[in-house]
């Protein structure tokens, strides 16, 4: 009955007071237990790798929350780019349109200035029958602006990053493209330097040589037709025009091809994008 007792004592641990300084530091209540000692080691590195764990599940979950986020938002600024492109397409193939018109209507102009008519300056009007003079509108011009929105917007909120290089410089092509520039160059400031020439050719010569000028009068290119078809400058600033209008007219061809090519390769990322697979664990 001694000896049970005794062991019982045993097991219970050391008392406190017959440990050293170190013992009695990671001692809890008034015993040494190796076995309790060594239970709480392992209860607390259990509850260690429990923390670790979660912290880190919770920064790759947030992480890929993140990259999810990213991703979304960059397939719908491909989405807005390919659908901008699309209208960009359809203003460059109006301005083609209108272009390919002017310039039949001009070079007619051109070819018949020198017929002995009076109406060699006039043209019929198909859509109400009336007669009216190209010259008439010669001072019109139309800058090539097609729309950037969406591109401006994307530059504007940092997100252009995101496209990838190949698609990035796809995308800059289309939008800033020396190809493009030069194109908005000849349809404005080249084209202006034409009509600021007949400007100052009825301000500074017509006006002291012609009685009374109207332009949108049919009868004053009727009365004035021999003095106009004397008027070697501006049949030469005409020349030059038809010649910027047909310059404006291969680089519309080729803008035109360009955005082809490239609202097909939009296509084609966005086509792959929208196919990937994305997984996200959660852990609670």
């Amino acid at each position: 009955m001694s000896d049970d007792f005794n062991k019982d004592e045993s097991e219970k641990g050391i008392k406190r007071e017959k440990l050293n300084w170190l013992l009695r530091i990671i001692t809890l209540g008034d015993r040494f237990s190796l076995q309790d000692f060594y239970d709480r080691i392992k209860k607390g590195f259990v509850e260690f790798l429990i923390v670790f764990f979660g912290v880190l599940v919770s920064f790759g979950v947030e992480s890929q929350g993140e990259e999810f986020g990213d991703r979304e938002s960059n397939i719908d600024n491909l989405i807005g780019l390919r659908d901008e492109m699309i209208d960009i397409q359809e203003y460059t193939q109006m301005y083609m349109e209108e272009n390919q018109w002017i310039r039949a209507l001009y070079s007619r102009l051109y070819d018949q200035w020198e017929e002995d008519k009076d109406s060699v300056f006039l043209f019929i009007d198909e859509a109400d029958g009336l007669p009216y003079s190209p010259l008439s509108f010669y001072y019109n011009y139309n800058p090539f602006n097609p729309p950037r929105v969406v591109y401006e917007a994307i530059k504007l909120d940092g997100t252009f990053r995101f496209l990838g290089s190949e698609v990035g410089r796809l995308v800059n092509n289309t939008y800033d493209g020396t190809d493009l520039k030069y194109l908005m160059l000849n349809t404005d400031r080249e084209e202006k330097v034409y009509v600021d020439q007949f400007e100052a050719q009825v301000a500074n010569k017509w006006i002291y040589e012609i009685e009374k000028i109207d332009l949108y009068d049919t009868d004053f290119w009727v009365k004035h037709r021999k003095y106009f078809q004397k008027e070697k400058f501006l049949k030469y600033n005409l020349f030059k025009r038809l010649g910027l209008w047909e310059q404006i007219s291969e680089q519309l061809v080729d803008y035109d091809a360009t955005l082809e090519r490239n609202i097909k390769k939009l296509d084609s990322v966005i086509q792959t994008k929208e196919d990937e697979f994305v997984f996200i664990y959660w852990w609670f």
